[in-house]
């Protein structure tokens, strides 16, 4: 059965992308990052066998080109779950399509759940703040919120990651109220969604030619830079 409640009619395309974008770094044997236009989006586990799971699901109308890379790297296994650091529509893009094909439950932590189940949608965009040609126009940016109440799950509270027993969640809001990082103790790995960033995302030329440099979380979206910093 499709997957009835998705995203309102500001879910549409976002024409932007890098030099990046269809390109995957295997950082470790199970640790695969894909960028997805200017987004990355991590796939957890070892491709030859065992679980694994999928953490943020991309920009907009882009689940389809996601799930082709998931199954160049693990064949017809689907993941276990799919994990969330928040829930902007760069993150939970494609999640429709995700879970038509693989009908995996998604986490998120549960301040998130008011932008993930239709009740409410994220603040606007700030074009005024300080930055660049992307900050400009992030107006153009979705906040309406995904409906997968059906498929939702808390992340548990013990801070454990579901499937993957070396990762832990940690809280990292300010970006969003239940922003969330995923942390690995034994090399160090951290999965840190936008509360810091490796390229200056109100920059168009540096989001489009992915120059690396050590950030904070994009401007025009957070909402909480005293809570960000402590």
């Amino acid at each position: 059965m499709k997957m009835e409640n998705k995203r309102d009619a500001d879910s549409s395309f976002i024409p932007m992308t890098s030099i990046s974008s269809g390109r995957g770094v295997e950082v470790y044997k199970d640790l695969y990052c894909y960028t997805n236009q200017i987004v990355n989006v991590v796939m957890l586990g070892n491709p030859e066998a065992g679980d694994w799971i999928l953490v943020d699901a991309g920009m907009p109308h882009t689940g389809k080109e996601i799930i082709s890379v998931a199954q160049e790297r693990f064949g017809n296994r689907a993941p276990k779950a799919i994990v969330l650091t928040h829930g902007h529509f760069d993150h939970v893009g494609g999640l429709p399509d995700m879970i038509d094909t693989w009908h995996v439950p998604v986490y998120a932590h549960p301040l998130e759940f008011p932008f993930l189940t239709g009740k409410q949608a994220y603040p606007k965009p700030d074009p005024s703040v300080e930055g660049g040609l992307l900050a400009k126009l992030s107006f153009i940016y979705p906040t309406a919120p995904i409906d997968i109440e059906a498929h939702l799950q808390p992340l548990p509270s013990d801070h454990s990651v579901p499937f993957m027993p070396d990762w832990v969640w940690v809280p990292s809001a300010g970006h969003s109220p239940g922003h969330v990082s995923f942390y690995r103790a034994t090399d160090h790995s951290l999965i840190s969604g936008d509360a810091f960033t490796t390229v200056r995302q109100d920059s168009l030329y540096k989001v489009l030619i992915q120059k690396e440099e050590v950030n904070g979380p994009p401007r025009y979206l957070t909402t909480d830079w005293p809570l960000g910093s402590l």
